[in-house]
């Protein structure tokens, strides 16, 4: 008589909306739409910045009647304040309403309001569980630390969830498949610290300079994770000599769609040691910033091809391993605590096994 192992069933994941710090916008769009608005987090949003430069990030409907606040239908700031347009209410960057046509305001009439942190000139919101408050901070390094290049920002909108796409991290045999990235390993164990992941490999990958000329470059990459919102990878090609920075930001939009953004810097070059690939013909203040378009650019071709199996794959809570997967299953460990637990979210609780294949 043979044992039949029981195969379980595939869950979906808890939430489309995970907790933690998410893009908003750049801070010069919001400043530049003088109100702004958005779908963010399945909310419509709206942001302004008043004249003493507090900003305020908003649920877009107004405590009083409902409605809604985005310029579209006729909100608008009027120094520095947002004013409804169906009854005139005024609201300042608290939120609290604070002038009426009719007399004193309703002390209860109060915006929704979330709680913002920059980044890189870039605004950022805490969504938590059942709306508390912030459970860790934001990174913070250094606006343009010694050496380093202004930024280059790119955003694709597509089919996603920020759990999938921040599990790339620690998705090696896809990079060598997908990507082409030769001989990935870690460089050290993977380490989770509370909202915190770590996660270090080095790779050999091939390009073409100016879509002619292939070059290898032998690369040693840092993951850092800051919930599932917010990644952070330091990069260093050794045969060049070259360091480079990316942030990504993955952002639900509507429980369908995710917006994911890349923000990138390249440090100075003074010294390269590949003249050719490292630019070491032009000056030393060139090198960086066309490196960083180059960077840039490359990757949003690799999200791209990531992409289209993001947008069709179906969610394996039960997945069946190989040995080359490792880190899967401890990384989904790290993500169950940006989700509701499975008590007070009515889920069933996740099995205890790793669905590797024995």
């Amino acid at each position: 008589m043979t044992t039949r192992r029981r195969e379980l069933p595939d869950a979906p994941l808890p939430s489309p909306f995970p907790e933690g710090w998410y893009l908003i916008a750049p801070r010069r769009v919001i400043e530049q739409a003088g109100l702004f608005h958005r779908e963010w987090m399945g909310e419509k949003i709206i942001a302004w910045i008043d004249r003493s430069d507090r900003m305020c990030l908003a649920e877009a409907f107004c405590p009083h009647l409902g409605a809604s606040l985005c310029p579209d239908v006729g909100g608008r700031i009027v120094d520095g304040r947002l004013v409804c347009p169906f009854h005139g209410f005024e609201y300042d960057t608290t939120g609290q309403c604070v002038n009426t046509p009719y007399g004193d305001p309703p002390p209860t009439a109060r915006l929704r309001v979330f709680e913002t942190r920059e980044l890189m000139g870039l605004v950022f919101a805490w969504w938590g569980l059942d709306g508390r408050e912030p459970q860790w901070p934001m990174p913070e390094p250094q606006e343009y630390p010694e050496g380093w290049q202004s930024t280059e920002f790119r955003s694709l909108r597509f089919i996603g969830h920020p759990q999938e796409t921040t599990e790339n991290s620690v998705d090696f045999s896809h990079l060598n498949y997908v990507h082409g990235f030769g001989d990935v390993t870690r460089a050290a164990p993977l380490v989770v610290e509370g909202h915190r992941l770590e996660s270090r490999f080095d790779f050999h990958t091939t390009k073409k300079v100016v879509g002619l000329f292939p070059v290898t470059y032998d690369i040693s990459a840092t993951t850092l994770v800051y919930g599932l919102g917010i990644s952070q990878v330091d990069i260093r090609e050794h045969s060049v000599g070259m360091d480079m920075r990316l942030w990504v930001f993955a952002t639900p939009v509507d429980g369908t769609l995710i917006d994911l953004s890349i923000l990138s810097q390249v440090r100075e070059i003074r010294r390269p040691k590949r003249l050719f690939t490292g630019l070491g013909f032009l000056p030393s203040k060139m090198r960086a910033p066309i490196i960083n378009k180059f960077v840039a650019s490359q990757q949003i071709r690799d999200i791209k091809k990531d992409v289209v199996i993001w947008g069709h794959k179906k969610y394996r809570s039960q997945p069946r391993l190989f040995r080359l997967d490792g880190d899967i299953m401890p990384y989904r460990r790290y993500c169950r605590q940006f989700y509701p637990a499975p008590e007070a979210s009515g889920a069933p609780a996740p099995s205890r096994t790793d669905g590797a294949e024995r």
